[in-house]
């Protein structure tokens, strides 16, 4: 069974047809990039998979598991196991980061029928998996991306995701205005949760972070469709001859 079936989606920005009918299948432990010229859609599509408001699907259904997620809020398919790295990073005052995580981590727990976390062994997990990705302590006391940096936020992202080990994983641009370092940071959290149930949609502008994530498949994105698909010597042409 496909972790993920797209069945012909259609979606609409304040009345303009955005998805035309996108048809995407996509198997537990595969990589699937998704690229693309400005306004081709790719990160609409990405809110439409998460759930984001503001968006409103006209055609088509998306399974996960086999199951609509199409009457989801966004929280519930992230329950579901579904996770968004935004382009934009939003920051949270007041919210502190490890209060943050925890009660995120509790809620997919509690879903799953699962005890809620002791917080002396989450404080421990999170440091550990910080230290991999060159997140200072500090950094997890303060307010969710507040007063970060463009490369800190998207650290900070990238171990959200490794904390909260979601099913499928979504990157909507997360390499956009990243130097070299923090671009390989990105990558490592990515090939680190590479594994046979777990699968990603990675959604970029740049063959450059396709350097470092191998992707399995390569699929181009314009005016709304899918309109070539290849595995990643399609992305080495997109770089060389453009879209």
């Amino acid at each position: 069974m496909a972790l993920l079936e797209i069945r012909g989606l259609r979606a609409e920005v304040d009345g303009q047809e955005i998805l035309k009918g996108i048809d995407l299948e996509i198997d537990p432990g595969q990589v699937h990039a998704i690229m693309g010229p400005n306004g081709s859609g790719k990160s609409t599509m990405s809110y439409v998979l998460s759930g984001r408001d503001g968006y409103e699907v006209t055609g088509g259904d998306v399974l996960m598991n086999g199951t609509s997620i199409m009457e989801m809020e966004s929280d519930e398919r992230a329950r579901a196991g579904m996770f968004l790295a935004f382009q934009y990073p939003v920051e949270l005052p007041g919210v502190a980061g490890m209060s943050f995580l925890r009660a995120a981590v509790n809620a997919r727990r509690l879903d799953n029928g699962e005890d809620e976390i002791d917080q002396l062994e989450f404080v421990k997990m999170v440091r550990a998996k910080a230290k991999d990705l060159s997140i200072d302590e500090e950094m997890l006391k303060r307010a969710v991306n507040v007063g970060f940096s463009g490369g800190e936020k998207k650290r900070n992202e990238i171990l959200q995701m490794l904390v909260l080990e979601p099913t499928l994983a979504i990157l909507d641009e997360t390499d956009s205005g990243l130097d070299i370092d923090a671009l390989k940071t990105v990558a490592d959290g990515v090939n680190h949760m590479r594994s046979e149930t777990r699968s990603f949609i990675i959604v970029t502008h740049y063959q450059r972070l396709l350097d470092h994530i191998k992707p399995d498949y390569v699929h181009v994105l314009k005016d709304g469709q899918i309109i070539r698909s290849g595995d990643y010597e399609l992305a080495l042409r997109l770089e060389k001859d453009g879209y």
